[in-house]
C-alpha cells in the first residue's frame, strides 16, 4: 500500500460572497507536482436575482484548469474559443498554454432563479516544452463523462482522462494526467494502483472515507509517501472526493497571480504580453 505522508486541511478563504475553501496551497503544502492548486467553492445557496460567481475576465499562462461543477452551473467564455455554460456534474478542461482571457461566471438562468452552487476548481501545470503551447477549452456535460459502477453500485467513478481499472477518460492530457471524480455510498470500497513514481491528488470533497487504513474527512487532502503502489478507499459514509494522479516535471515553478512559469523572467514577459493585448481581449 501506498503510505499516507500527512493530511492537508483545507483554509477558509472566501473570495467576494462566495465560500471557498483553498485545499493548495496552504501554510503545510505549496503544490504536490504537477498539481498546483485546489479551490473548493460552496457548496452555497444563491437567492433569486444573485450576482452569481464572482470570477471575471482574467488572464492565464503556462498551465492548465480542470473544473469540476458539482451543483449549480459555470458560464465559461474566453478570448479564444467561444462560450459554453455547463451544468451540474460536468467539466471544464481549460488549456491557457501561450495565453488568453477568460472569465468563469453564472448564467444568466442561474442568476435570475438562484440555486445551490459547488464548484471546485485544480491546476494543473504544463513543463516547460508545454507552457507556450496553443491554447484549447473542452466542456463536457455529464452524460458525455463516462460512469463506471463498482462493488454492486456503492461506488461510481467518473473518469475524465487518462485510464482507471481499464476504463479511459474523454479527455486527451497532454502530460498523461489520471483525473476523475468518486462517489461512495457508505460501505463502499474502491481498489486501484497507482505507479509509485506518480504524485497523487486525493481530495474529500464531502464525507468520511479510509484510504489505506487512516481516515480522511471533509475538507481533507492527503499526501502520499512515493512508496507502493495500491490505493484502497472504504467510505464510512456517503463521500465524494477527487481522485488524480501523474508524473511530476521536477522543473522550477515561479508563480505570480494568474501565470505559472518557470523563471521569473518569463512572468514579466507574460504581464507585458497581457498589459499588450497579446493574451486577447475579452469584455465584461
Amino acid at each position: 500500500m501506498r503510505k499516507i505522508k500527512q493530511l492537508h486541511q483545507a483554509v477558509f478563504d472566501p473570495i467576494a460572497d462566495l465560500d471557498t475553501y483553498r485545499a493548495m496551497p496552504t501554510r503545510s503544502i505549496r503544490h504536490l507536482d504537477p498539481f498546483l492548486f485546489l479551490n473548493h467553492h460552496g457548496p452555497q445557496q444563491y437567492g433569486p436575482n444573485n450576482n452569481g460567481l464572482p470570477f471575471g475576465p482574467h488572464p492565464h499562462r503556462g498551465f492548465e484548469t480542470l473544473t469540476f461543477i458539482l451543483q449549480g452551473d459555470i458560464t465559461h467564455r474566453d478570448s479564444s474559443t467561444g462560450e459554453s455554460v455547463i451544468k451540474a456534474g460536468g467539466i471544464q478542461w481549460m488549456t491557457a498554454g501561450s495565453g488568453l482571457v477568460h472569465a468563469e461566471v453564472s448564467s444568466e438562468e442561474f442568476k435570475q432563479k438562484g440555486g445551490m452552487e459547488e464548484v471546485i476548481q485544480l491546476w494543473l501545470n504544463l513543463p516547460a516544452r508545454l507552457k507556450m503551447t496553443e491554447p484549447n477549452y473542452i466542456g463536457l456535460q455529464k452524460d458525455a463523462i463516462p460512469s463506471v459502477s463498482l462493488d454492486e453500485g456503492k461506488v461510481t467513478v467518473r473518469l475524465i482522462s487518462g485510464e482507471i481499472n481499464g476504463q479511459k477518460g474523454p479527455v486527451h492530457s497532454l502530460t498523461g494526467l489520471m483525473t476523475s471524480s468518486i462517489d461512495f455510498k457508505q460501505g463502499g470500497t474502491f481498489r486501484t494502483e497507482v505507479a509509485p513514481e506518480r504524485n497523487i491528488l486525493f481530495y474529500v470533497v464531502n464525507g468520511e472515507v479510509e484510504v489505506n487504513q487512516t481516515i480522511a474527512k471533509t475538507h481533507t487532502l492527503v499526501e502520499f509517501f512515493n512508496e507502493g503502489n495500491s490505493l484502497e478507499i472504504k467510505a464510512l459514509e456517503d463521500s465524494t472526493l477527487i481522485l488524480a494522479h501523474g508524473e511530476p516535471y521536477n522543473e522550477p515553478i515561479v508563480a505570480h497571480g494568474p501565470f505559472v512559469m518557470n523563471s521569473e523572467e518569463e512572468i514579466y514577459q507574460a504581464m507585458r504580453d497581457y498589459q499588450s493585448g497579446k493574451l486577447g481581449v475579452l469584455n465584461d
